[in-house]
């Protein structure tokens, strides 16, 4: 068996981590205690105890328990499992059905158990890595209980090595050179069976028993890896670290979650387009350089690749972090958008309708319209340009900061008379 199998907990006392959920007094710590198993999902990433947790929760309430893997299985295994359940049942025993990755089944599966979650032939317990409020069905979120797992930290990490080590030295001289437990939690980044399989790969290339410093380079050369997976949530998590930290003005942690991402795999080009969208989101008008900036990152990304053009991102990213902000435009635009989906097809007044034709002009298309460029200083004013039946209106509200300031000075003058105070 593989040592993070041989090592799992059988008990709270051998389980490190999670104490949101199994401290002293905590949801799902008295549910063990007592003995009160309930339907659940299980949600978190690699390595942070999942499958330990259901094997405690269905031993400490004395029922059988089921395992499938919805990678393998389908329709057919949930019968069987279901018919097991059922024979429990009869004899006075609960059942627990435990579906690792439960985010593989499709929506036929999921629907398969709710019948028996229903009538209390299983207790349904699921573990995935994904967010169920995305990937599960909302019938079956309705009859579960979440609980969110965190991943493991360096401190928790260690301790887990170090009893593995004290464990398997009662078998065997073992010995592990000081400092070589952090670096290889470290190296895990929060999932003891990963930190458990290295622990085993260094063992096997270790001299006479003794883990030193050549074995454990050996054994962790090229395991280091970010938790990133582009379409799941570590990946949405960062990107939006990013943008915020662009919005907060912050470009150290902007370069820090860029460095982050590309780490982890992340096609540059989606963070290009993202900074394109935070120079019109929440810079806009107060410096409209930032768009060219962001845009020519972008190309120059395309025209070089890496690494010379990460850097050309990473420029844009700091240029965007450092630019006056504002998210006017932005505002603006959900505004007018918002207005034009609330009413129906007001008509173009006439003065500003086209004319191409005679027709058109007979029809009164362009009558009193007046040229800008014929006014004094180029505006017209008092001159409408909203349909009558809306009224004028205002949108566009700049910021008093960068170039908004001076675009709000002149917007003061033009609109004059015409503005709308309500």
């Amino acid at each position: 068996m593989p040592l993070a199998d041989q090592l799992r907990p059988l008990s709270l006392d051998q389980f490190y981590g999670q104490q949101h959920l199994l401290g002293k007094g905590q949801p799902l710590r008295r549910a063990l205690e007592e003995g009160m198993l309930h339907s659940m999902v299980l949600w978190g990433p690699p390595g942070t105890g999942k499958t330990t947790l259901a094997r405690m929760m269905s031993q400490q309430a004395g029922a059988e328990f089921l395992q499938l893997s919805a990678v393998l299985g389908g329709v057919k295994d949930i019968r069987q499992a279901v018919e097991q359940a059922q024979e429990h049942k009869l004899a006075g025993r609960r059942t627990a059905v435990f579906v690792d990755e439960v985010h593989r089944f499709n929506k036929a599966q999921q629907d398969a158990f709710l019948p028996h979650i229903e009538n209390g032939t299983i207790t349904f317990i699921g573990a995935t890595t994904e967010n169920p409020a995305f990937e599960l069905n909302n019938a079956l979120l309705s009859r579960v209980r979440v609980y969110a797992l965190q991943s493991l930290d360096v401190p928790n990490m260690t301790h887990i090595i170090e009893c593995a080590l004290t464990q398997l030295s009662s078998q065997q001289a073992i010995s592990m050179a000081p400092g070589l437990a952090v670096r290889l939690a470290e190296v895990a980044d929060g999932d003891a069976r990963r930190a458990l399989n290295l622990l085993e790969l260094a063992l096997s290339l270790a001299n006479d028993g003794v883990i030193d410093e050549a074995a454990m380079t050996l054994a962790v050369d090229g395991a280091q890896s970010r938790r990133f997976d582009k379409g799941q949530d570590d990946f949405y998590d960062q990107i939006s670290a990013l943008h915020k930290s662009v919005r907060g003005s912050n470009p150290d942690a902007a370069l820090y979650w860029f460095a982050r991402m590309l780490d982890g795999g992340c096609d540059p080009a989606y963070i290009a387009r993202r900074i394109v969208r935070i120079a019109s989101e929440d810079i806009g008008n107060a410096d409209p350089r930032a768009l060219t900036i962001a845009v020519d990152a972008w190309d120059a990304w395309r025209k070089m690749g890496p690494p010379e053009g990460e850097l050309a991102i990473a420029h844009a990213l700091t240029y965007c972090a450092v630019a006056a902000k504002s998210n006017a435009v932005y505002q603006a635009f959900n505004r007018a958008r918002a207005e034009v989906a609330a009413r129906g097809s007001d008509a173009v007044p006439a003065h500003i309708r086209n004319a191409p034709t005679g027709l058109a002009k007979a029809q009164g298309h362009g009558r009193d319209y007046r040229y800008d460029h014929d006014e004094t200083d180029g505006f017209a004013t008092g001159q409408t340009y909203f349909p009558d039946t809306l009224g004028e209106r205002i949108y566009y509200e700049p910021v008093q900061r960068g170039l908004e300031i001076q675009i709000a000075e002149k917007l003061v003058r033009l609109r004059g008379g015409t503005q709308d105070e309500s």
